[in-house]
């Protein structure tokens, strides 16, 4: 099988996972004249998923054959798919000629298991080390870690990648077992307890200028939405732990796709790709802007998806509104809808030199239409009754679009 025909095959087998974002590593380019490659994605062509999300990273597997039978996976040892493998070599060389032709910014890479983990393990590091020591290749590299593989390989990956993440697949460990009893979710939980420690021990050598590099975009990991009976509140409880408990850069969202000749385990359906939006703007809540997930996901469990969380909460607690905007904390502002971080920012530096007037919003780069009814201002007053009244959620539910028939 050519080259070609295996990046057709490995390319659109890597498309379910959404762990993919390059952000938060280090900077470090090739202008010296020494190596290749950038981190900050100069000059490069993306290319966007169906859904909507940016992806500037080759990203593929090494192989789609494995020896593991996962339910939800369409790569899985029973599944009757295509199967074809990279070599070391032609994932290094791929790379490079991507990276020249402007196509990427680095390169995503994982794989399905084969012979063993440490053998595809050690299949990962291989590909980063050459780039890295025998082309130079300062580009961004992220690479998804086994497991079960031997800590010194793991070790040795983030001494070449910028970012490894481990997937712990489902949000629990029941629906675990059920739908990929090969994996264990306590050897998930021990290696990235593992690397947290590793991590916070080359964050404390940073100090010295000769101590090795190790992951600085730190660890990330994914679950699948949707592929089992679990609740919003579930999923948003299990990235708190994940936050928490092993320093996580980011928990990803991935809505599960119905399979050919999929398990009767399975839902016939995919959930709606809303969900995993709002999923995605809980998690933000979750660990920008001061909520817990009883605020976000308490009651029913399920996240409104007609309306963004933020939103949802706010009109729960209108008591707490209508705001005074020059005299609210900032950990009160960031609960308003509309504003963001940014704005929330801009809002306490503006007000440090004069009161913000509703003429100012827009200047803040603020929605006037999201934010007035939930504050007040020298010159405007949210309506007597605005607050309290069904009329406020109608005004600022997303109005309906007409879906395409696909005709």
């Amino acid at each position: 099988m050519d080259v070609r025909r295996k990046l057709e095959i490995l390319a659109d087998a890597a498309k379910y996972d959404a762990s993919c974002a390059s952000s938060g590593t280090e900077k470090r380019d090739a202008r010296d004249g020494k190596g290749i490659g950038s981190t900050e994605g100069m000059g490069i062509c993306h290319s966007y998923a169906p859904d909507g999300r940016c992806i500037s990273l080759l990203k593929i597997l090494m192989t789609n054959a494995c020896m593991y039978d996962c339910l939800y996976c369409v790569n899985r040892a029973s599944s009757n798919v295509q199967r074809a493998r990279f070599t070391v070599d032609e994932v290094v060389d791929l790379t490079l000629d991507f990276y020249r032709r402007n196509y990427i910014e680095g390169l995503f890479l994982s794989s399905g298991i084969i012979r063993s983990p440490d053998y595809t393990m050690e299949q990962l590091v291989r590909v980063a080390r050459k780039l890295r020591l025998e082309h130079g290749f300062k580009g961004y590299i992220h690479l998804k870690t086994i497991p079960d593989a031997d800590p010194d390989l793991t070790t040795e990956a983030g001494l070449f990648a910028d970012r490894l993440s481990i997937n712990v697949e489902l949000p629990t460990e029941t629906g675990l077992s059920a739908l990929a009893p090969e994996k264990d979710a306590r050897a998930i939980r021990r290696t990235m307890g593992n690397l947290r420690v590793r991590l916070e021990e080359a964050k404390a050598e940073r100090k010295n200028p000769k101590a090795p590099r190790f992951a600085p975009a730190g660890q990330s990991t994914q679950m699948i939405i949707g592929a089992d009976g679990s609740t919003d509140r579930t999923i948003l409880d299990t990235s708190a732990n994940l936050y928490g408990s092993y320093r996580l850069k980011r928990v990803y969202y991935s809505a599960f796709s119905p399979i050919p000749d999929a398990s009767r385990s399975l839902p016939l359906a995919a959930p709606p790709l809303m969900r995993e939006h709002r999923l995605y703007q809980a998690d933000w809540l979750l660990r920008f802007y001061g909520f817990s997930v009883e605020e976000i996901a308490g009651g029913a469990g399920m996240l409104p998806l007609d309306i963004d969380p933020k939103l949802a909460w706010a009109l729960q607690h209108r008591d707490w509104f209508p705001l005074d905007v020059n005299r609210a904390s900032r950990e009160q502002l960031l609960r308003v809808p509309g504003l963001g971080k940014k704005a929330v920012d801009r809002i306490l530096v503006a007000r440090r030199h004069r009161a913000v007037r509703s003429d100012d919003l827009l200047r803040l780069r603020v929605s006037p239409g999201k934010v007035l009814p939930f504050v007040v201002l020298p010159d405007h007053r949210p309506k007597l009754g605005l607050l309290d009244g069904e009329q406020l959620v109608a005004k600022l539910r997303p109005p309906a679009r007409q879906m395409s028939l696909g005709l």
